[in-house]
């Protein structure tokens, strides 16, 4: 699959932020811990989502589209016999049945997580929480098999401030006798979806959005209906296309709350925009000043939208240092910068200089991983003549028909077999 893109083109319109990719695939594996139907609205309609529904047919729970974008997952018990590592392989979300299976079964095996290659990416933190409740943990041929005599509540303090290692450990907890409590937690918007998840299914979760989360393990959950938030990522993504087009367009069917850090970022730099309750219109953008990018956990730049800002980076004047504190194999995506004509270097696996602004021009390109593939659109837009992006399939895990939705802005984009 590859898209073509001629570049150039400002774009005019409204763009819709759809629900948060991250946020949906831990609350679908939450609704394993239910005994009753859920409900759950603004679900996008991405590939990760399909191969999440796939992932739960195979535990034994029925799930369905009802309308554009509503699941229902049916009440029902779950079984392990036809639990897929194939398709637990192919996206790293999948690890986030670990812990909702740990509360039924006393062993449970699953492989080890795909998903973009973006450096070391271990289960490290999620395993040393299991631990700490009681779980034993092998490793053999690519498979963990996980074990318990009965889960213990108990005081976890994650080394690191992982997201699904704090989502893995909160369902956990949620039906552990006890009460647990999770220092050093993950803080991002997402957390606290799942955790306003669990609590309307029942849950006795206080702290969601905080480092220091505190579960009350219950007997049972019940089902429940619940909104997905929308996605942060998607919404940065949009904002940063604008800016980099020079396009005055609105993003809508946001949570500004929930960019702080990104939104200053841009306005210290120059850019010019009007934040609304839930929208950002973009205004005709000046010069764009050179930035400094450190991606930090939540409330910080999340690693998710560095590359974005990255090609910012080649329409702002001076030089903008990215240092990427989280993985250690984002800079892919600047060598394809590099092939389009921006003046780039990788100084080492962390931090990056981008000089501007430069002129790019359309080249042949591959997409690499979801947040990349999705920069390099960006860069194809702002880009003059024709790019053409190889693997775009991979673009659609993350964002729902993309070049659909851009192509009602104005971009010249369409997708080829």
């Amino acid at each position: 699959m590859k898209f073509i893109i001629n570049g150039g083109k400002k774009l005019h319109g409204t763009i819709h932020v759809s629900g948060s990719k991250n946020a949906v695939l831990p609350i679908l594996a939450a609704t394993l811990l239910a005994d009753r139907r859920c409900v759950i609205h603004n679900v996008p309609r991405i590939r990760d989502v399909e191969v999440m529904m796939q992932l739960m047919l195979s535990v034994g729970r029925t799930v369905r589209w009802d309308g554009e974008h509503t699941i229902i997952v049916s009440d029902g018990k779950p079984s392990l016999k036809k639990l897929d590592p194939k398709l637990m392989r192919s996206f790293r979300a999948s690890a986030l049945f670990a812990g909702p299976l740990l509360t039924q079964f006393r062993t449970v095996r699953i492989s080890e997580p795909g998903g973009c290659a973006l450096g070391n990416r271990p289960l490290d933190d999620h395993f040393h929480g299991f631990r700490r409740m009681g779980v034993t943990i092998a490793r053999s041929r690519g498979m963990y098999t996980l074990s318990h005599r009965g889960l213990e509540a108990k005081t976890i303090v994650l080394i690191a401030p992982s997201v699904t290692a704090t989502e893995n450990i909160v369902m956990t907890a949620t039906l552990t006798v006890g009460t647990t409590v999770l220092k050093n937690a993950a803080c991002e918007p997402h957390v606290q979806d799942l955790c306003d998840f669990l609590n309307s299914m029942g849950a006795k979760i206080s702290g969601g959005g905080t480092n220091t989360i505190t579960i009350q393990g219950v007997k049972k959950l019940h089902g429940t209906t619940h909104t997905v938030i929308p996605d942060p990522v998607n919404a940065m993504t949009f904002v940063i296309m604008g800016l980099a087009t020079k396009s005055t367009i609105v993003v809508d069917g946001i949570r500004p709350d929930h960019l702080d850090v990104g939104l200053e970022t841009l306005l210290a730099a120059g850019a010019r925009f009007d934040i609304h309750k839930d929208s950002i219109t973009l205004k005709s953008t000046g010069v764009l000043k050179a930035m400094k990018i450190q991606t930090r956990p939540y409330p910080g730049i999340p690693t998710d939208v560095q590359s974005q800002f990255g090609v910012l980076a080649t329409q702002a004047q001076g030089t903008t240092l990215i240092h990427e504190t989280i993985f250690d194999g984002r800079f892919a995506y600047i060598q394809e910068l590099v092939n389009m004509g921006a003046d780039a270097t990788v100084c080492d696996p962390h931090r990056a200089l981008i000089t501007g602004p430069t002129p790019l021009h359309g080249h042949e390109i591959q997409s690499l991983n979801l947040r990349a593939g999705i920069t390099l659109v960006v860069a194809a837009l702002v880009a003059s003549g024709q790019t053409v992006i190889h693997d775009a399939q991979i673009i659609d895990r993350g964002y729902e028909d993309i070049d659909i939705r851009l192509r009602a802005l104005g971009a010249d984009i369409r997708r080829e077999a």
